[in-house]
């Protein structure tokens, strides 16, 4: 472990000590982790799967141009800190967090103040950039920003207002940051204009943000607003277009979720028949209270997501990594021996058609113990050249095999982007049996190990419901009485 990354994570545990120490004992058991993953060559030593994920409780805010994110994100921090409008104003993603009135309270920062700290969620995504699209993650100011405020609303969570979302006019590299910020929030606010009459014609967009979460475990914390409801007050339909817009979410691929419908009262059309005005604003207010209530919880959230995390990988490693691995040696192997089946036919056909060509066959007293002890510089000479010769074809050959099948193997797979290709790159290594199944680093010594970071993941989530359940009817732990994480080693 790098200097570099361990100062990291002192900086991290100094920081869960004083904000969260429910989360401090949870960190040895990354530790722990990331050994098993070292020796697999799946996770590099220049970092840790605690260096990967956001530690911060983290909501996004997700949604189609003139949707109103922007107008909701100010409203519930209590401050002007977006630009709002019908058109698109804001062409970046920001990330809004809390910073104390002495400390400067408002102010914007640029993308490299993101990418180039770990404490936020899109620490190094300029590489992430870079690897969808060439040459574009040293634009990062193109594409985030930082701002913060000194409003209470905000301390202690971070917000996500991301651009406006137009599935035909993104950029890979845009796609590739929400596809990053979906794996790494706790809540996600997906929002939709209730002012569009067809959105059947967005099916693009709905593609994007609402298909391809029905799939994901934690599909609970997406919550699909339908905004600016307030519109179908002149019509009295406010049924119809919930029951359009629910269809059109069920066409994406939705079958169940959360849906609210809100509007902004400042930024609303006037409702001049009062009856209906209070129906609507009843409805409204119960569907913003449920929404700021799961706003609230995000921390809590925060807490067994990243206890959680932890299983995730783990499945992610038995259930999906390893098999890959096993499959690509596998073909590794078979690849080889074909490789050096061929080349040994081909030398001895090439022997045989030498023999008949010069019309010479060796004699049999070649094959004798007393000629090779008669010539045994001669013999020893021989087999030393064809063992040079055998060994350096079948090492090429190893490793020729060895590009071909890790050529389509992922560099970033999972929700921590494990490194298939560089473990089985180690798996294929030159000190590594071709006839070994297992890849390298793998072993019952390793399952072992595995199973003991699951029963630390189950013991873990026992304590966070002994904490905020307490279903044992014994007194919650105190807030300050976690046990001291291990030291870095």
């Amino acid at each position: 472990m790098s200097t570099f990354l361990k100062s990291r994570l002192a900086r991290l545990e100094s920081h869960l000590k004083a904000e969260n120490p429910a989360l401090l004992e949870v960190l040895p058991t990354y530790y722990k982790f990331d050994k098993l993953l070292y020796k697999t060559g799946l996770l590099d030593r220049e970092t840790s799967l605690a260096s990967r994920i956001s530690w911060w409780p983290l909501i996004s805010v997700l949604g189609t141009f003139s949707s109103g994110k922007s107008t909701f994100i100010n409203a519930y921090v209590g401050d002007e800190l977006q630009s709002t409008g019908n058109q698109a104003v804001d062409d970046k993603f920001t990330v809004i967090c809390h910073r104390s009135a002495d400390g400067g309270g408002n102010q914007t920062l640029p993308g490299s103040a993101l990418d180039a700290d770990p404490r936020f969620p899109f620490y190094r995504i300029s590489h992430e950039i870079e690897k969808v699209a060439q040459g574009e993650g040293k634009h990062i100011e193109s594409y985030l920003q930082l701002r913060t405020t000194d409003k209470e609303a905000i301390r202690g969570k971070i917000i996500i207002d991301s651009p406006g979302f137009d599935a035909d006019d993104q950029r890979t590299s845009t796609l590739r940051i929400t596809d990053h910020i979906l794996d790494l929030s706790d809540l996600v606010l997906v929002f939709f204009d209730a002012r569009h009459p067809e959105p059947g014609a967005m099916q693009d967009t709905l593609e994007h943000l609402v298909a391809r979460t029905v799939t994901r475990t934690d599909a609970s914390k997406f919550l699909y607003v339908l905004n600016q409801i307030d519109t179908a007050a002149k019509d009295d339909n406010p049924e119809e277009v919930v029951g359009a817009w629910q269809r059109a979410i069920a066409q994406a691929g939705l079958t169940a979720g959360q849906f609210y419908t809100i509007y902004n009262e400042k930024a609303a059309s006037p409702i001049e028949d009062k009856a209906l005005r209070e129906r609507f604003r009843a409805k409204r207010d119960t569907d913003l209270a449920k929404i700021k209530e799961r706003m609230d919880e995000v921390e809590l959230q925060r807490n067994y997501r990243i206890v959680s995390v932890l299983e995730t990988v783990a499945n992610e490693l038995e259930h999906d990594v390893l098999p890959k691995l096993r499959t690509a040696k596998a073909k590794w192997r078979r690849g080889v021996l074909i490789g050096d089946g061929i080349a040994l036919g081909v030398l001895v056909a090439a022997a045989i058609g030498a023999a008949v060509y010069f019309k010479w066959m060796p004699s049999l007293e070649m094959f004798t113990f007393a000629w090779i002890k008669a010539n045994w510089i001669d013999a020893t000479v021989g087999l030393v050249a064809i063992a040079i010769l055998a060994f350096a074809f079948h090492f090429w050959m190893r490793g020729f095999v060895a590009k071909r099948i890790a050529k389509p193997l992922s560099e970033s797979y999972g929700q921590v982007e494990l490194n298939l290709k560089n473990a089985f790159l180690k798996s294929a290594g030159a000190f590594q049996s071709i006839f070994r199944v297992e890849p390298a680093g793998w072993s019952k010594r390793a399952s072992k190990h595995l199973r003991t970071v699951r029963e630390t993941v189950a013991t873990h989530i026992q304590n966070l419901n002994d904490r905020y359940a307490d279903p044992s009817g014994k007194t919650a732990i105190p807030k300050g009485d976690t046990p001291k994480a291990e030291k870095i080693t």
